[in-house]
């Protein structure tokens, strides 16, 4: 029995660790990620730009990346600071001020034959109930979208290609595909002529991979603990 135990737990841990080893290889994707700006620090949006609505003085961030894990994304290298953003644009009722960044990505997360232009930041002055995307629509120009209402590009870039595959990773910034995705009001977004962008949930990888192997590893204590009181 005692050896029967040891090899099912080999063999659970054996599992486990092909998992975790499959995460690590996940195939990458070429997008553009979506960040909020909270205390002049990053944070992986878990909203959509297209139904995400920040209040005055918020921060949104997009950085052009290359990646398959959310917990490895590389953010956006401007600092999230909205009184530095916003400061030549005074406030006016009824309307809302967003700091919107916008990181081009490295060159090696570039597209074949293009070159990423140089990060900047703007300031959106729009409606009180205006979305991220529609901010984003303020102030970067063209965006550009898929069949799908999927967000391919920003202020022009990249010229063509939308959350492609790309072979491994370029420059050591992990992030999922999940910005990519649109969420369920991006088509909504683009009929109201709002250019509102694509969400953050879904996508190619979105970490599904690491949080299918941490289920795996909970499963496989469970069962190592019921067999040793059975055993």
């Amino acid at each position: 029995m005692r050896r029967t135990r040891i090899a099912g737990a080999v063999l659970l841990a054996g599992t486990v660790t092909g998992l975790a080893a499959g995460s690590a290889q996940a195939q990458e994707y070429r997008y553009w990620s979506f960040w909020d700006g909270k205390g002049g620090s990053w944070a992986y949006a878990t909203e959509g730009p297209a139904t995400q609505r920040p209040a005055d003085g918020a921060v949104e961030g997009f950085r052009f990346t290359v990646g398959a894990d959310s917990a490895g994304a590389g953010k956006p290298r401007p600092a999230a600071d909205f009184d530095a953003i916003c400061r030549d644009t005074p406030a006016k009722d009824g309307r809302k001020r967003i700091g919107i960044v916008l990181d081009f990505g490295t060159t090696a997360d570039a597209p074949g034959g293009e070159r990423p232009p140089t990060a900047r930041t703007e300031c959106a002055q729009v409606p009180e109930d205006a979305s991220a995307g529609e901010a984003l629509a303020a102030v970067a120009r063209p965006l550009r979208y898929d069949a799908n209402a999927l967000l391919c590009a920003i202020a022009g870039y990249p010229k063509a290609g939308c959350a492609e595959a790309v072979n491994g990773s370029k420059d050591g910034a992990k992030g999922p595909a999940s910005s990519a995705a649109p969420s369920a009001g991006a088509a909504k977004d683009r009929a109201d002529g709002s250019d509102g962008g694509g969400g953050s949930g879904g996508g190619p990888s979105a970490g599904l991979l690491g949080g299918a192997a941490a289920v795996v590893a909970l499963g496989a204590a469970a069962v190592w603990q019921a067999r040793r009181r059975r055993g």
